[in-house]
């Protein structure tokens, strides 16, 4: 077997072992492609044999480390790529589109997901006050850099712990913390600490996309979902498409169209159930919207993502 490109980033003993053993844990605690979850609550593993692309709705700030294969990260017309030895911060809640690169069943795209929460930054800048953190101007969120050693050995102390669950409950907050005090202390810290002091505005935007989550089935009344979160209507499309680059129709039409991909894809439902189930009231418009959407109808997709992941 030839010696894959991502592998050449290594360079050196003790950063192969430590890859080798983290890809070793991915392989066994996510055995089949998907994100998942582990049983310590911010930290998910992701597993990826084939080029599909997905769109993530980042709800939290986090941070993305690959293990092996590539990652494309598409923000509106912004594109990342990131592979081994490479971390992805995520500074601010947004949607995404990802896609896995020169991938296959037998070589997977390995990532480790970690949820950054915004009472554990706060809470560390209080404790131990980082100085010198960077002053840059405002970006995107997003945010691409090479994972440095003391990093991975703190990711790897984490995600030992999977293998020792007796001690997750002790162990594994101190690890989380450290973490989070290294990625304060990095090139990107300031980000962090500007989305851990957001304004309150911007929190009620966050109350409105989580309002969309549990709600994108229902009928969307700008006008009711304003006065919700107490923003007129003007200052909510404002807000929300700054946050997220969709007005909020806009946001719950992708919300549906996606959760009944999934739906059709997975559970493997026909598209009228799927249809009604994520709240169409008609299969018809449905499918145009989901053509216009995915570029192709629902049943070509399926046969076609199906084919993909064979």
């Amino acid at each position: 077997m030839s010696q894959s490109r991502y592998d050449l980033c290594i360079d050196s003993a003790a950063l192969s072992a430590s890859l080798l053993e983290l890809a070793d844990i991915l392989t066994r605690f996510a055995p089949s492609d998907g994100a998942h979850q582990t049983p310590i609550a911010p930290l998910r593993l992701i597993r990826s044999g084939a080029s599909v692309e997905t769109f993530q709705i980042e709800r939290t700030p986090a941070l993305y480390v690959a293990v092996q294969g590539l990652q494309e990260v598409r923000l509106r017309d912004e594109r990342h790529r990131f592979g081994c030895m490479q971390c992805l911060l995520v500074s601010q809640a947004q949607p995404l589109v990802l896609r896995a690169e020169d991938v296959s069943q037998s070589r997977p795209l390995l990532l480790i997901r970690l949820d950054i929460e915004a009472d554990a930054i706060s809470q560390l800048i209080f404790d131990a006050a980082p100085k010198h953190l960077l002053q840059e101007k405002p970006s995107s969120g997003l945010h691409v850099e090479s994972l440095d050693q003391p990093l991975l050995e703190a990711m790897l102390r984490l995600l030992r712990l999977l293998d020792a669950p007796r001690d997750i409950t002790m162990l594994a907050p101190l690890a989380y913390k450290e973490i989070l005090y290294r990625l304060l202390r990095g090139r990107h810290g300031h980000q962090l600490r500007d989305r851990a002091m957001v304004n309150f505005q911007s929190h009620r935007v966050g109350q409105a996309v989580e309002w969309l989550h549990a709600n994108y089935r229902q009928p969307l009344r700008i006008e009711e979902l304003a006065r919700r979160i107490n923003l007129c209507t003007s200052s909510l499309h404002h807000r929300f498409k700054a946050m997220t680059g969709m007005s909020p129709l806009q946001y719950q039409k992708r919300l549906r169209l996606e959760e009944a991909r999934r739906l059709m894809l997975q559970e493997r439902v026909e598209v009228s159930v799927a249809s009604y189930r994520v709240g169409y009231e008609s299969p018809s418009q449905f499918s145009r919207e989901y053509s216009r959407f995915f570029g192709t109808s629902p049943r070509n997709h399926m046969v076609a993502l199906r084919r993909a992941i064979m």
